[in-house]
């Protein structure tokens, strides 16, 4: 179930404050990071795993040497989904019941028709979005 179509369920049971639209935001990253790295964890190659157990790696070891680099890629993917995720729950939540903000505006700007504004908006989404990819991308190639 995407974590938006839970919106009306979860306005019922936090409100239409604060806690909500975290909610809603969280929910979107951490279903994308763990879909992506339980995929990774579990396409680990097997021959990893029987060459560890055949150096009697310690379970730490084990974690540093096999798991961790095997499950990255999958994590860096789902962090790169999971921001995208934020972004599209921030447009969404900071339409209801929002006092501020560039999705306001932009509802705002609907109401009495400046697309100019919505525009503006727009491009500010665009910006924000391709900056938090490159950073995790940035992120991603030091790990």
């Amino acid at each position: 179930i995407p974590s938006l179509a839970m919106l009306p369920l979860l306005i019922l049971w936090l409100g239409i404050g604060e806690e909500m639209k975290v909610t809603v935001i969280a929910l979107g990253v951490a279903v994308s990071m763990y879909i992506n790295t339980f995929a990774f964890l579990t396409s680990i190659d097997s021959r990893y795993v029987e060459l560890a157990e055949g150096l009697d790696l310690g379970r730490a070891q084990f974690i540093r040497k096999v798991v961790i680099p095997g499950s990255l890629p999958g994590f860096f993917v789902g962090l790169r989904l999971g921001v995208t995720s934020s972004w599209v729950g921030l447009i969404v939540v900071e339409q209801i019941n929002a006092t501020s903000g560039i999705g306001y505006m932009m509802f705002q700007a609907q109401q009495y028709a400046q697309s100019d504004v919505i525009i503006v908006g727009l491009v500010a989404y665009g910006v924000f979005g391709f900056a938090s990819d490159a950073a995790v991308r940035a992120i991603e190639r030091r790990a």
